[in-house]
C-alpha cells in the first residue's frame, strides 16, 4: 500500500507530464528578444534594415526638391570653335568654360558618372555663399547628397578626406568640403577627361568648327 507521499506524487505526475515544459526567466525573456532591433536604434549607415531604407527614400525625395538644376548658360551656351579647341589644352580651361563644363558634363553622364561634376558644381556654389545658416543647410545637403555611403550619388573618397569631412561637418563651413572637392577634380582630370578628348562627343565638336566657319565665309 503507497504511502500518503507517494499517493500524492502518483496523482500529480500525470498532470505535470501534460503540461508544456516550464519555461527559465532566461527563456521566457527569448521571445521578446526578435522584436527589438538594436540595428534600428542607431544612426549608423552601415545597415540595410528597414528603418535606414525609409529614411534613405526621405533623403531621395527631399533633394529631388531641393537639388536646382545648371544655370541656363550652361545648359544653353554654344561653344565657339575657339573654345572648343581650347578645351584640349588643358583641364582647367574646360573647367572654366560654362559651355565646357556643360559638354564635359553631358560625357560623364554617358559613363555613370556625372555626380563627379554635379559635386564639384556644389563646392563651388557652397565657397561662394556668406551666410552662415545658409552654409549649415547647403553643407548638410551636399553631405547626405554625395559624401553619405546611403547616396546613390556618393562620389569616390578616401578615407583620409572622408574623416575629414566628418570631423568639419561639426561645424561646417564654406570650405569644408575643400579636400574633398580638390580630390574629385584631380579625378576627373586624370581619369574621365583624356576619355572625353577623344570622345566621338568631342571629335564632332572639333569638326563643326571648320564647317561653321567654312559656311560663313
Amino acid at each position: 500500500m503507497p504511502t500518503p507521499h507517494e499517493a500524492e506524487k502518483q496523482i500529480t505526475g500525470p498532470e505535470e507530464a501534460d503540461r508544456p515544459p516550464s519555461m527559465s526567466s532566461h527563456d521566457a525573456a527569448s521571445p521578446a528578444a526578435p522584436s527589438r532591433n538594436p540595428c534600428c536604434l542607431c544612426w549608423c549607415c552601415c545597415c540595410s534594415c528597414s528603418w535606414n531604407q525609409e529614411r534613405r527614400r526621405a533623403w531621395q525625395a527631399s533633394r529631388e526638391s531641393k537639388l536646382q538644376p545648371l544655370p541656363s548658360c550652361e545648359v544653353c551656351a554654344t561653344p565657339s570653335p575657339e573654345d572648343v579647341q581650347s578645351w584640349a589644352q588643358s583641364f582647367d580651361k574646360l573647367m572654366h568654360s560654362p559651355a565646357g563644363r556643360s559638354v564635359f558634363r553631358a560625357f560623364l553622364r554617358t559613363e555613370y558618372s556625372e555626380e563627379n561634376m554635379l559635386f564639384w558644381l556644389a563646392c563651388e556654389e557652397l565657397k561662394a555663399e556668406a551666410n552662415q545658416h545658409v552654409v549649415d543647410e547647403k553643407a548638410r545637403l551636399i553631405y547626405e547628397d554625395y559624401v553619405s555611403i546611403l547616396s546613390p550619388k556618393e562620389v569616390s573618397l578616401d578615407s583620409r578626406v572622408r574623416e575629414g569631412i566628418n570631423k568639419k561637418m561639426q561645424e561646417p563651413s564654406a570650405h569644408t568640403f575643400d579636400d574633398a572637392q580638390l580630390q574629385i577634380y584631380t579625378l576627373m582630370h586624370r581619369d574621365s577627361y583624356p576619355r572625353f578628348l577623344s570622345s566621338p562627343t568631342y571629335r564632332a565638336l572639333l569638326l563643326q568648327g571648320p564647317s561653321q566657319s567654312s559656311s560663313e565665309a
